[in-house]
């Protein structure tokens, strides 16, 4: 009798040992992906930080322009004239 106890005991414990296998390989898999979604995040924080370096040198190529052409309105004394 004391074989069937022991053996209800071991094949619990390969029961346990099968299931944290599969709770390690699980965590594996989300350690994989969510270092996928982290340099997923990298590459859109540098692209967004690209399309905020354009558009800072637009708006400085634009504050240019607004500058020559307040000058030339001034020039030919349209400042204050009505559109």
């Amino acid at each position: 009798m004391t074989i069937e106890p022991e053996n209800l005991v071991l094949e619990m414990l390969r029961r346990l040992d099968g299931k944290a296998d599969r709770l390690a390989e699980d965590l594996r898999d989300v350690k994989r992906r969510l270092s996928a979604v982290e340099e997923g995040l990298a590459m859109a924080n540098r692209r967004i930080s690209a399309v905020e370096e354009g558009l800072a040198g637009v708006n400085r190529r634009l504050d240019r322009l607004e500058a020559r052409v307040e000058r030339i309105e001034r020039h030919l004394d349209l400042a204050g004239a009505p559109a």
